[in-house]
This record gives C-alpha cells, sequence and structure tokens, in this order.
C-alpha cells in the first residue's frame, strides 16, 4: 500500500506552552535533515498542532520511516492515506478498500476512531464511527468489533481530505537536537561513549567529539573505528564535529615523570583539559563522558572527583549509575555495539598500570603534575594546534 505522508506524533513538546512553536520548527528542520538522503520528495509542514512529511511521487516507505524513526522529538510515525472528501458514501468504499488491502488476514477485531476537525462535514465523531464500522461489517463478516483492546486502531481524521491510518511505528522520544545547546563528548573506541552521546543527544543537545589518538601505539584503523562510531550517532544527533587529537607525546610524557598507578588519572585530567578548550572555542556548555561509578579504576567517584577539579565547565555522565548490561542493551539497539568490540585499541588502553590507585588523593595528583611542569605546556599546545578535525555527517 501506498502511504502518502507520515503523522508525526510527539510527546514532551506538546507541553511547552508559549514556546511551543520553537520546538516545532526545530523537530521540522530535524526531520528535514534525516530525509535529506532517502530517496523521493518529501515537504515538511505542522497545521492545526501536527507535524506532517508529505511525501510526492515515488519513494523508499521503508528507508522513510526507518529514518523518522531516529529523530529525536518523535513518539511515534503513522503512514498515512490521504483521501480525497468526496462525500461519505465515498468514504465508506475507501475505508472498506483500506481494510482489504492493508489487512489480509480478516480474523481480526478493530475499532473506528473518528475525529472530526471539519466542523461542516455533515455526521460528528461519533455517528463516522458507527457507521464506518458498520461498514467494515458488512463488507467482512468474519471481523469483529473490541473498543478496548482491538487488533487494529483504525483512525479516520476529517479535515479538507481525509487522513486514514491505523499503525504507529515507535520514535525515540526526546527532545529535537539543538533545543539545549551544545556539548563536547570524549569519543573513545569503547561501548561507553557512543550511548553516553547518544543519550545527551537525545535530551535535545547537539553533540561536537574529542578523540585522543596515539600513533604508533594506536593503528589507523583504531581511528577509522571512532569515525564509524561517531557516523553512526550522527544518524540521531546529526552533524558532529570530530576533533581527532595526537596524544602520543603527552601520554608518553607523563609516563615517564609520573608515579604509574597515577597514570591513568592524570591522563585523563589532560584530556578533560584538552576537551574543555576545544569546546569553550567552539561555544559549548559542557563536556560529555561515558563514565559508570565504579566500573574501573578511573571511575570510582575519588577518581571522578580528581578528573572534575580540573574542569570549569560541567561534566555530563548520563551513563552514572548505569549497568554494563543497561549500556551494552542500548549500544545494540543503536547499532554500535559491533563496532566498539572490534579489537583495535585506543590510547585508554594503553600504558595501563598493573595497580591503578583507585581513591587518588587530589593533592597528591596535583603534587605529581608538577613533574610535568618543564614541557608539558608545549605539548598541549603542539597537540591542540595540530588537532585533525572531521565533519561527520
Amino acid at each position: 500500500m501506498k502511504f502518502h505522508s507520515y503523522l508525526i506524533k510527539y510527546g514532551e513538546i506538546g507541553i511547552k506552552g508559549r514556546n511551543r512553536y520553537m520546538f516545532e520548527d526545530a523537530l521540522m528542520r530535524q526531520i528535514r535533515y534525516a530525509l535529506k538522503d532517502v530517496d523521493g520528495t518529501f515537504g515538511v509542514r505542522k497545521t492545526h498542532g501536527r507535524v506532517y512529511v508529505d511525501c510526492e511521487g515515488e519513494y523508499d516507505q521503508e528507508e522513510a520511516a526507518e529514518a523518522l524513526s531516529r529523530v529525536f522529538g518523535i513518539v511515534g510515525i503513522c503512514p498515512v492515506v490521504r483521501l480525497a472528501n468526496a462525500g461519505f458514501d465515498q468514504l465508506k468504499q475507501d475505508i472498506t478498500a483500506y481494510v482489504a488491502e492493508r489487512y489480509p488476514e480478516k480474523n481480526q477485531t478493530f475499532k473506528v476512531e473518528a475525529r472530526r476537525s471539519n466542523k461542516r462535514y455533515p455526521l460528528n465523531s461519533m455517528e463516522i464511527n458507527c457507521a464506518l464500522g458498520e461498514a467494515i461489517l458488512e463488507a467482512f463478516p468474519e471481523m469483529r468489533v473490541d473498543v478496548h483492546k482491538p487488533d487494529i486502531l483504525l483512525n479516520v481524521e476529517i479535515r479538507e481530505d481525509v487522513y486514514v491510518y491505523s499503525e504507529i511505528i515507535p520514535g525515540p522520544g526526546g527532545m529535537p537536537v539543538g533545543t539545549n545547546g551544545s556539548a563536547m563528548l570524549l569519543l573513545s573506541g569503547g561501548i561507553d561513549s557512543p550511548v553516553a552521546g547518544y543519550m545527551i543527544a537525545k535530551r535535545g543537545v547537539a553533540l561536537e567529539a574529542t578523540y585522543f589518538h596515539a600513533p604508533p601505539y594506536t593503528s589507523e584503523r583504531a581511528k577509522e573505528k571512532v569515525v564509524d562510531l561517531a557516523k553512526q550517532v550522527a544518524k540521531y544527533a546529526g552533524p558532529i564535529r570530530l576533533h581527532v587529537v595526537n596524544f602520543t607525546d603527552i601520554q608518553l610524557y607523563i609516563y615517564e615523570k609520573c608515579p604509574h598507578e597515577e597514570l591513568t588519572i592524570i591522563m585523563r585530567r589532560y584530556m578533560m583539559k584538552i576537551a574543555e578548550h576545544f569546546a569553550k572555542a567552539d561555544g559549548c556548555l559542557g563536556l560529555i563522558t561515558g563514565e559508570s561509578i565504579g566500573q574501573v579504576a578511573s571511575q570510582t567517584m575519588q577518581s571522578l572527583a580528581s578528573t572534575n577539579a580540573v574542569c570549569t565547565l560541567p561534566v555530563y555522565r548520563p551513563l552514572i549509575g548505569f549497568d554494563k548490561r543497561d549500556i551494552v542493551d542500548i549500544s545494540q539497539k543503536i547499532d554500535t555495539y559491533e563496532t566498539s568490540i572490534q579489537p583495535f585499541e585506543d590510547c585508554c588502553t594503553i600504558f595501563v598500570a598493573k595497580h591503578p590507585v583507585t581513591r587518588p588523593d587530589l593533592a597528591r595528583i596535583e603534587k605529581s603534575e608538577r613533574n610535568l611542569e618543564e614541557k608539558i605546556g608545549e605539548l598541549v599546545k603542539t597537540a591542540v594546534e595540530t588537532t585533525e578535525v572531521i565533519e561527520i555527517r
């Protein structure tokens, strides 16, 4: 069956009061972006508190629905058949034809739910429900009405035209990307950080990302893996500017000058400093990490406090209370898991101490960092100046 439009159902946007139009406009922009690479011509419009995607000519219905299902702010996508308003007798014929084509198995229960936005229409909503239900029963005697838990909920909206739909494809929910500013994601090749980016983007935050590369200890394939992860997150979050920082010299210098049990914490603190530099330069309002309390030595409460201490921007950790299983489930849902588990190490997994400190003392960490004063400023400056920026779309 060919669908002429998609009715877009949204959730939280509907309670935004006077600012609702701003969120609707942002949602429409995200819909247009999501559909730009789908074969076909699409028009996005809003009317009477509804957002519609009108489909012109031939298009790939499955691909269009899949693209829409990744747009934050959408809770439901309804494939719509649009009918000319040619009188009620014609409508009864059109509705029975819709049921005949859409549902080959007729041994099902149904309910008709009509909305009459066009108040000039001669029948009210209840009369439409009864008359269309009667027409369906006459055409298909094996079907039955169930007003509580029907197999088929047939929605009929009477406007200037008639809109008919009976399926709601789930959307991801959340808020349209860009309605809550932007933040810098510390992106690695692991499972957690892509999920953290997805979770924050779902709340309307646009993403940038910073990845720390350590050649020759990390391969070019490790970098490609992170680019692939960024592309997958960008399917939901929109365009991402990815900063690829060469971290090798900084990491080796820390390894040479600092106690090895403190290596991970000190390395993490310099990652946060550099990521914050790019965040401030690009107007981001915070940093995002994939950390979860107690998952590894660098993610104890004391370790997180030590890394937070170098930042002036807020650090958002959307996975902070998640179990690993929770994180893996989301990574599988957004198709990042299989990429994340590819065996290409990143700089977080090399030079790891056998016995890393789990309860670092901030004063002691800062004292150890004074061993770096001779060269660290120049090394950080070089790393920032030689950063590669990749536009992920």
